[in-house]
């Protein structure tokens, strides 16, 4: 093999990640297994997906070895191969948001509805986590919560929130945080907690961003 040929095999194969990500499915798909291991049944239900579609790119994606997935009884688990993945997901986003305004644009609109709804970024939250003034509640599904979570969070999933709400303080600002910038059930957690009279907002974050938020603190 002389250099040239070298070149060519070594970035036809770099190219084989890029291929497998062209699909808008695909990175839907990653993210959504970045919280928890998920079942093929789950992540279709996630996606509105056939469940035979999502096994397609889910086999392309463990075909490019970013997933891998294990049996229990009936199901197909399936997770991210590596923190790596999540990385990659991350720095895709990272760039996306600064190369492309609409993106930004459009996450402005539909979650943070136009800055009606009260947003707390994480350096604020961290300096008052300990503070006994709000309650922080975890809105995503259970399973993704016991897979970890932040710190001192409660475990309210959205569709379960408006039946657990009279159980929240309202002389506390309730803070409600999901799966990131383009989750929308913590947008629908505060507006239905603000329906109801609570002092709500919600943490412009997820538990990727704590960690790596908390990484950053020991370095």
């Amino acid at each position: 093999m002389d250099a040239r040929s070298f070149k060519d095999t070594i970035y036809n194969e770099f190219t084989r990640i890029g291929k497998v990500l062209s699909s808008p499915k695909r990175l839907e798909l990653l993210d959504l297994l970045s919280q928890s291991p998920k079942s093929v049944e789950t992540l279709s239900k996630e996606t509105r997906m056939a469940t035979a579609n999502t096994s397609k790119h889910l086999q392309a994606l463990l075909e490019a070895r970013l997933v891998q997935y294990k049996k229990e009884k009936n199901y197909v688990i399936y997770q991210l191969a590596n923190a790596k993945v999540t990385d990659l997901l991350f720095s895709i986003k990272s760039v996306a948001e600064e190369q492309i305004t609409d993106i930004n644009l459009l996450r402005d609109e539909f979650i943070v509805r136009g800055n009606e709804l009260e947003t707390i970024e994480l350096e604020e939250w961290a300096d008052r986590r300990k503070d006994e003034s709000h309650v922080l509640i975890d809105v995503r599904p259970k399973a993704e919560y016991m897979s970890e979570h932040l710190d001192g969070a409660i475990s309210i999933p959205m569709e379960e929130l408006n039946d657990y709400i009279i159980h929240l303080p309202k002389d506390k600002k309730v803070i409600a945080y999901c799966r990131g910038p383009y989750c929308v059930y913590a947008t629908e957690a505060v507006e239905l907690l603000q329906s109801e009279g609570f002092e709500a907002a919600r943490l412009e974050a997820s538990v990727h961003e704590w960690n790596q938020y908390k990484e950053n603190l020991t370095h």
